[in-house]
């Protein structure tokens, strides 16, 4: 019984951190890059949005943050300390923390519509609408200064986001409903 349960554990933190190296590549892989940040991934969500999937919505969360984490190393966001320390921290939790730890919630929304391949596609489409929120609102908070003069901030922040985000919600729905037919279904039955 321990045995298997140690098993089980170890099979739930190695599966999460290949996907999280996954979801690392594909991030890497942009195809697009905003010019102030924002980019549009090969599916980069995917693989996060799987282990939440798999494994529910607490380890989904965990998964997540360590996944943006990871990130925020790679891409030098933990190194460079602005001067203004509380928007700085604003950002992270805005940019980072909170629309990257959204794709966690998968597993919730996944379990409340019925375990199916609708459910599959729409929870993702759903995480990736609360990260296109997250995003929002610090484009409101933090970044409305760079909005082109007489335009609303709001407006800047929607176009500005959506930009980027829509395109990453369209390929993340297209490969999750791909993979949603055969391959997602035996990974959650196999988990």
């Amino acid at each position: 019984m321990k045995k298997e349960r140690f098993i089980m554990k170890t099979k739930k933190l190695t599966v999460s951190a290949l996907m999280i190296a996954l979801a690392q590549i594909l991030s890497i892989l942009a195809v697009f890059q905003a010019p102030n940040g924002g980019d549009i991934t090969l599916g980069g969500s995917v693989p996060i949005i799987i282990v939440s999937l798999m494994y529910g919505t607490r380890w989904g969360i965990f998964t997540a943050l360590v996944s943006t984490l990871v990130n925020m190393l790679l891409k030098g966001v933990i190194t460079t300390l602005p001067t203004d320390l509380s928007t700085y921290f604003l950002m992270i939790l805005l940019d980072y923390v909170l629309a990257f730890g959204v794709m966690g919630l998968a597993g919730f929304f996944f379990n409340k519509m019925g375990k199916g391949r609708f459910a599959i596609i729409t929870s993702s489409a759903i995480v990736i609408f609360l990260r296109f929120v997250c995003h929002f609102a610090s484009g409101i908070i933090l970044w409305g200064s760079f909005a082109p003069k007489g335009q609303p901030v709001w407006l800047y922040s929607i176009i500005y986001n959506g930009g980027y985000m829509l395109p990453e919600m369209i390929i993340t729905v297209i490969i999750m409903s791909v993979l949603s037919v055969k391959i997602i279904p035996k990974l959650i039955k196999e988990k």
